[in-house]
């Protein structure tokens, strides 16, 4: 860390209660300080702020004044995120001029390539970082690809050309990455020759074969797919790790319990015994699930004792009895657990089989009895709240719900973890000012809580018109977590409620590549729809259906769409 970032830390420790918009915007703009480490600090506080144009300004000022390449490379990170291309090529240029064309350098000279569509440029820049001797230069070649950029279509117009340049380093991690880089940007055409590459390259590796059987699958060839990992089951059973890949395919293939078979070969504990009840449960595989129920009792936790069950396997035979609908033995295992790291669960749990019980008033009961119970640890009680609170919802007992929170706030003040609830819970009730406040009250503790910086972005830019505020919101928590799914669909989301259509397309396309969620494919689907690429839009709107038909994002948008 550069010496005039550490002093900045320091700096910014001080001058904490000073509100961060105020402070950045208390230097007049384009005025050049003789103090650098107050030009610094303007721009620490505008990315404080999530006015992300105007930290890149400040820091890009700080980098001409200062001969450090430190500067000069973060001014180069928040010009790219501010999508501010001149201020990013600007900054590069200092940062090359300071430093030794490291791997960072490079991939970020490849990611603004990419971003100003200039094809012949990123193709070179990405192919110099294949060729790094210390085969690492893939990795950011490979964050660049992923970045995206103004065309969608160009990343994997240039991992055409990468492959067709015979670019590829010769490594099986790096093929891995790349082909399912393919798969997550819904390139079948390409993901299919570059699996056909691999398994030319790598046969015999299971790690490739399972490859094989995901694009197998994602172009619906079920079979073909199947048998795939069926020839790998012999392999797997001297390979924890490969059993739990092979269950893992078997699941994503619509056949849970052979997931739960595959996972049954060789030794077994709690951990594989907890999964294969679960899948099975998927499956609704009643009579396997309950012959596993039988084995799983009938397993002592020592040789000879068959009723000397370990406190994990205790909580373990409940949540199965759970499964199997048999509440009344759920609750005996439950109130079996002695004291120990796994009681607390399963005093959770139980609370939950009663109220599953129809005895509702004995599960509230426990629950303010676990609260009130000074000798659990603050986390178990604090947990109680929210269980009671998750309980009474429910129940539809929206006054009772509310009820909770206040009296866990009450004995746990500003609990992030209630405030939370709390706040997405006022806005189900489409009280967004009581969200609001929630929200915000967490930034007060915690300022940098990236989950609540999200949430208060999105119910702003969703339910509101205050969508400058929101964005800077947003923007704040891209700069914490600039790859998170959910973090650039409320970035997408806001773009398309500033009116800025083929912008938020393609943040909200990378947001579903990264993460198939029902919520995210809604978003596509409307923002589609608007442009009026409608054949489109229903897919995505299918996809959604698919995922979760009782999405509350897609309802609203089938609704507002007519789709």
């Amino acid at each position: 860390m550069p010496e005039m970032i550490r002093t900045l830390f320091a700096a910014l420790a001080m001058a904490a209660a000073i509100p961060s918009a105020v402070a950045a915007s208390s230097i007049p703009p384009g005025h050049r300080q003789d103090d650098a480490l107050t030009t610094v600090m303007a721009g620490e506080f505008a990315l404080q702020a999530g006015q992300l144009p105007d930290a890149a300004r400040w820091y890009l000022d700080a980098a001409r004044e200062q001969d450090d390449a430190g500067l000069a490379e973060r001014a180069t990170r928040i010009a790219l995120l501010a999508k501010d291309d001149a201020r990013a090529a600007e900054a590069i240029k200092l940062w090359r001029a300071r430093s030794p064309r490291t791997l960072a350098l490079r991939g970020a000279e490849a990611t603004l390539a990419l971003r100003q569509g200039q094809r012949r440029v990123a193709r070179r820049e990405l192919a110099g970082l294949m060729k790094d001797p210390d085969e690492l230069g893939w990795r950011y070649a490979l964050t660049a690809l992923a970045s995206g950029g103004k065309d969608p279509e160009l990343p994997a117009r240039l991992l055409r050309d990468l492959l067709d340049d015979g670019a590829m380093p010769d490594t099986l991690q790096a093929w891995l990455a790349f082909t399912g880089l393919a798969q997550q940007m819904d390139e079948p055409v390409l993901a299919e020759r570059m699996v056909g590459d691999v398994v030319k390259r790598f046969s015999g590796e299971p790690l490739v074969a399972l490859l094989q059987a995901s694009q197998l699958l994602q172009a619906d060839r079920k079979q073909e797919a199947r048998a795939v990992l069926d020839g790998l089951l012999p392999k797997a059973s001297s390979d924890a790790a490969l059993r739990l890949k092979l269950a893992e395919e078997y699941d994503r293939l619509g056949d849970p319990a052979a997931a739960s078979r595959a996972l049954g070969q060789g030794p077994q504990d709690t951990l594989t015994y907890g999964l294969r009840a679960q899948l099975l449960a998927k499956a609704d595989d009643t009579a396997s699930l309950g012959e596993l129920y039988e084995e799983l009792k009938q397993a002592a936790s020592g040789a000879g004792q068959p009723t000397q069950y370990s406190p994990d396997r205790r909580l373990l035979l409940g949540q199965m009895a759970e499964f199997l609908k048999r509440q009344d033995e759920a609750l005996e295992w439950y109130r079996s657990v002695p004291a120990g790291e796994q009681r607390a669960e399963a005093r959770l749990r139980a609370i939950n089989t009663l109220f599953e019980l129809e005895r509702k008033d004995e599960a509230f009961a426990e629950a303010r009895k676990l609260q009130g119970d000074a000798s659990v640890e603050d986390g178990t009680r604090r947990d109680a709240y929210l269980m009671e609170a998750e309980l009474r919802q429910k129940d539809k007992q929206d006054e009772g719900q509310m009820e909770v929170f206040a009296r866990g706030l009450a004995a746990y003040p500003d609990d992030l973890a209630l405030l939370y609830s709390r706040g997405l819970a006022w806005e189900r009730r489409d009280r967004i000012d009581h969200a609001e406040a929630d929200f915000r009250r967490i930034l007060v503790i915690e300022p940098d809580n990236v989950a609540a910086l999200n949430a208060l972005g999105y119910t702003l830019a969703d339910r509101t018109t205050r969508y400058q505020e929101a964005l800077e919101l947003i923007d704040r928590a891209r700069t914490a977590a600039p790859e998170d799914a959910a973090i650039i669909d409320s970035y997408g989301w806001v773009l398309y409620r500033l009116g800025r259509n083929a912008e938020a397309l393609v943040e909200l396309r990378r947001a579903f590549t990264l993460q198939k969620d029902p919520e995210i494919a809604a978003h596509v689907a409307e923002v589609l729809w608007v442009m009026g690429q409608k054949d489109e839009a229903r897919r995505y709107f299918d996809e959604a259906r698919k995922l979760d038909p009782d999405n509350r994002s897609l309802l609203r948008a089938l609704e507002k769409t007519g789709a």
